[in-house]
């Protein structure tokens, strides 16, 4: 029997935890029928071009967990094939915390939150850093972006899900928000200059 890509997530232990809340059957049902995709979906391609900002989590050799954040231009982080994803690693603190952590254990996932629409999508896979390959970096960097690109994470989806929106709270981005606030100020200014010509009506003339 092929080995569900939940398992990657739901382990022995996991399951457990399941059975004993509850919750273990409708996982059983999950397993039972599609269940996560591996691979990268046009509904998914169309996510990732809106993202700005994503969660990059690695663990040492002893399995010590490290959460850092990676941001950059909208759709930074780029479909290469139907199983891959990179994105262009910019300078930062010089730590460095990923990177080591990727040297002696590459499992990797990526945590995908866009609170304007309640969506976030989870995504275990394995990761590897990418040094001097100056075409690939081309294509994965925005020169129009402040940051400075040193070297490129590439990412191979092993499963992903797009989890409940349940108790995500609705945020928006300042971009957005002037989006939202530009039609408005604009309307008001109409207002406002329209109400001052009422005020002070022209002069009748004889």
């Amino acid at each position: 029997m092929t080995q569900p890509t939940s398992d990657i997530a739901f382990t022995a232990s996991v399951k457990a935890v399941q059975e004993r809340m509850g919750s273990r059957p409708q996982y059983a049902r999950l397993e039972e029928g599609a269940g996560w995709s591996n691979t990268i979906t046009p509904e998914l391609t169309d996510f990732l071009k809106e993202v700005d900002s994503l969660y990059l989590a690695t663990a040492n050799a002893d399995g010590r967990p490290y959460i850092q954040h990676r941001g950059g231009p909208k759709g930074f982080l780029k479909v290469l094939n139907d199983y891959t994803l990179a994105f262009a690693d910019f300078a930062g603190n010089r730590q460095y915390i990923s990177l080591g952590n990727l040297a002696e254990n590459n499992q990797a996932f990526l945590f995908l939150m866009d609170y304007a629409t309640q969506t976030r999508i989870k995504m275990w896979g394995r990761a590897e850093v990418v040094e001097n390959d100056p075409d690939l970096l081309a294509q994965l960097a925005d020169t129009q972006y402040k940051g400075k690109p040193e070297r490129i994470i590439r990412f191979h989806v092993e499963a992903w899900d797009a989890n409940c929106r349940q108790h995500i709270p609705v945020k928006y981005s300042q971009t957005e928000v002037d989006a939202i606030v530009r039609p408005l100020l604009e309307r008001l200014e109409q207002l406002e200059t329209e109400n001052a010509q009422l005020k002070n009506p022209l002069p009748m003339t004889v």
